[in-house]
């Protein structure tokens, strides 16, 4: 979830609050907008309300296109960069049956949002361009039963980060395994890579904290390269529990020993936004970040091209398995404007706007970080090997999470155990059967238990 908010909401916070707008998603997609050619096409002069979940360095980049948008359309953006807090804030406007024209952020709220009605079906051939798309992105805006409820925006894959001058300077070869990945990290750890004579640096990085489930977003790449799994698709739409798998325990087990055994993990990990993460890798404090290629500038910038490294990530016992996820743009329920938002969309899809989503300023964030439009080559347009790198760890190796109606609730769930197996004082088995028995439950709930 590349420079977006980590919401501060508990678990207990967010489910009350999506009980609370549940009714009002209903109302708002009663009278919601479709892409649908015969659709009413209400206000074509409305303004359009967009929100990002974005910083400051990500929404100039979207003022921009904004900008633009307005230049060749005609229709005005009043555009919101929303950084804390954001699903919060999402949950109030649906509350108050006002919700934003637009909204772009993480494919992972498409299952929330389509439960609870805050955004219609998408016809995908009514929209110009889409036939550009690939399939695959196209894949990250579908939900369980088939249909579509976004447009697609920007896809990525989770590539590894080394300190490079610090892994030569210990004599160490560059990674390809999970044996050869944990040695470094502790070389990193242990035999003071910054030279300054103090015990001050660790090997890992995980921005672990459960808010959001980030804990899981972060070790689901290892837990897949280890053979594991939170669920497992059965076919038809169906899904059983594989968290308390053999080999799930096992990676599990592995990731445990990082934190609790060799103890190269930075030390507050689990309370740890990537927002919070990103300085300990720039300044100094962790050698080793597994993360999205949306960093690239900014650490280029605090920290020098020259002395960090951009690699898939080591294989595991099952592979090199890692989080290929993207944003999606959200066609929000109640436009006053639908024409506007169907402009707006094909906009976003356009070759012209995918560069731009791409190609940034100093101190800038990339939106787009591998393009959805197909006409449109990493490569040609950034000429830097690490966006190849990127590229092909996501057609090769790159996932998303299971395609249930709302994996929101396992994630969480399974952020809260993993975050106790981390801490060091619970027994991994015991716990992912304690798990297991939990998604159980929420699969019969959703509808789709085996």
């Amino acid at each position: 979830m590349p420079d977006t908010a980590v919401s501060r909401l508990s678990r207990r916070s967010v489910m009350s609050s999506l009980s609370a707008v549940a009714l009002a998603g209903v109302v708002l997609a009663g009278c919601g907008t479709s892409t649908s050619s015969s659709t009413p096409q209400g206000d074509p002069n409305a303004p359009l309300e967009v929100w990002t979940r974005s910083q400051d360095s990500s929404a100039k980049v979207y003022t921009r296109i904004f900008d633009t948008f307005t230049q060749k359309t005609g229709i005005k953006v009043d555009y919101k960069a929303v950084y804390t807090d954001f699903d919060k804030q999402i949950q109030q406007r649906a509350t108050a049956k006002n919700l934003p024209d637009a909204v772009v952020t993480d494919t992972g709220s498409l299952g929330v949002y389509t439960q609870q009605g805050l955004v219609p079906e998408i016809d995908r051939t009514s929209i110009a361009g889409s036939g550009d798309v690939t399939d695959r992105a196209w894949g990250n805006a579908q939900t369980s039963d088939g249909k579509y409820h976004a447009i697609p925006w920007s896809s990525q894959a989770m590539v590894t980060l080394i300190r490079k001058d610090w892994r030569e300077k210990l004599g160490k070869p560059v990674p390809t395994t999970w044996d050869q990945l944990a040695d470094l990290a502790k070389a990193f750890t242990t035999q003071d890579p910054d030279g300054d004579g103090k015990a001050d640096t660790y090997g890992m990085l995980a921005p672990a904290t459960t808010d959001r489930g980030y804990t899981y977003w972060w070790a689901s790449s290892y837990i897949w390269q280890g053979g594991g799994d939170v669920l497992a698709n059965a076919g038809t739409g169906k899904f059983t529990v594989g968290v308390d798998s053999p080999d799930t325990v096992s990676s599990v087990e592995w990731l445990r020993g990082l934190f609790c055994d060799s103890k190269v993990m930075n030390p507050n990990a689990l309370t740890l936004s990537t927002n919070d993460a990103h300085p300990l890798f720039e300044t100094g404090k962790v050698g080793i970040y597994m993360t999205g290629p949306y960093l690239f500038s900014r650490f280029d910038k605090s920290l020098g091209k020259d002395k960090y490294e951009v690699i898939p990530a080591p294989k595991g016992p099952r592979g090199d398995t890692v989080l290929g996820e993207g944003d999606d743009l959200y066609l929000m329920a109640g436009s006053k404007n639908p024409a506007g938002q169907k402009k707006l969309a094909e906009f976003m899809l356009s070759a012209e706007t995918q560069k731009m989503g791409m190609t940034v300023q100093s101190g800038e964030t990339p939106v787009v970080r591998l393009p959805v439009n197909k006409t449109v080559d990493v490569k040609d347009v950034l000429k830097d090997d690490r966006w190849a790198t990127t590229a092909q760890v996501y057609a090769t190796s790159g996932r998303p999470f299971p395609g249930v109606p709302n994996f929101q609730p396992f994630r969480q769930q399974t952020s809260e155990s993993l975050s106790k197996i981390f801490a060091c004082g619970t027994d991994t088995r015991t716990e992912l059967t304690k798990l297991a028995g939990n998604l159980k439950k929420e699969l019969t709930n959703q509808g789709i238990a085996q």
